[in-house]
């Protein structure tokens, strides 16, 4: 890969321009927003400003970002589909002493998204790597959801397929901790529904556009929240999902066993009573057992 021209290490706040001191050789990889372009760091706009080069997903998205601050930083694609073809170019270039800042089109780095395979291979060589901390949506989401936080799992984008996904659900059922997903607005529907109906009616949260203008947090039982969801006629913007942990006795009571004395109790009864037998049951609160139940009913429709 050529050497790329230098371009003038500054950056501009509201009108004020800065001079950005020389940052160290190495990888530095870089949080940027997730969507209010004032939530950068300080230490993210000199980093940007002062690096030879930073390699992004998309060069429209994070031209969006240098182009507010004054960055004049050259903007180099390194994404899925090229990523193993240049990588070895900016290894090479990281190895000759370049100041390479790494970022994604929102957040942290690393947080699905290709950058893990070049952090390994720069390690692997002995490149120097830097991690400087910023924005993160499944950390925001977290945050605003109200559940609990002393141990999470992120857990990536939930299957596309409704088999997959389900599937993908009943391993994580049993893990004692808040679970974090990245999901499509077009079947946060569906996939609120298959939560309810996998893990019961656990609390969650649904996030949307997070610190952008049109933000929503969508709080309440999967049961709850999936039919506020299947009401709306179209759900845009990009959307996290937390589910919280289940409680002592959710976790010693099979979900399945529930979801067939629910069906069987429904068959001959209306749905609250029905609910209201399977809660003496098993000695699960009533309210949550009827959301449960409408979950059901609305995944066989």
């Amino acid at each position: 890969m050529p050497e790329l021209p230098q371009s003038p290490r500054r950056y501009s706040i509201g009108g004020h321009l800065f001079e950005a001191e020389k940052v160290s050789a190495g990888l530095h990889v870089t949080a940027t927003p997730i969507g209010n372009l004032g939530d950068i760091t300080l230490r993210a706009l000199a980093t940007l400003a002062a690096a030879d080069q930073i390699l992004c997903e998309d060069t429209r998205v994070t031209a969006k970002l240098t182009s507010r601050y004054g960055i004049h930083t050259t903007l180099t694609p390194y994404h899925d589909h090229n990523a193993a073809k240049v990588r070895p170019g900016i290894i090479a270039r990281l190895k000759k002493g370049a100041a390479i800042a790494l970022v994604s089109d929102a957040g942290t780095p690393l947080v699905s998204d290709p950058g893990y395979k070049l952090v390994r291979a720069a390690i692997a060589e002995g490149v120097n790597v830097e991690a400087l901390p910023g924005p993160s949506a499944s950390l925001a989401a977290l945050a605003l959801s109200g559940l609990p936080s002393d141990r999470f799992l992120f857990a990536g984008f939930l299957p596309e397929k409704r088999g997959e996904r389900r599937r993908f659900l009943e391993e994580l059922k049993p893990v004692r901790a808040t679970l974090i997903f990245f999901d499509s607005a077009r079947r946060v529907s569906q996939s609120i529904s298959d939560v309810a109906s996998v893990f019961g009616e656990r609390e969650t949260a649904v996030l949307r556009e997070l610190t952008k203008l049109h933000e929503e947090v969508l709080r309440g039982r999967a049961g709850e929240v999936a039919a506020a969801l299947a009401a709306r006629e179209t759900i845009k913007g990009e959307i996290t999902l937390i589910v919280a942990p289940p409680s002592e006795v959710q976790a010693e009571i099979d979900s399945n066993e529930v979801d067939r004395a629910l069906t069987t109790a429904a068959s001959e009864l209306p749905a609250a009573k029905a609910a209201q037998q399977v809660a003496r049951q098993f000695g699960l609160p009533r309210r949550d057992l009827y959301a449960r139940l409408l979950a059901l009913k609305a995944t066989v429709k």
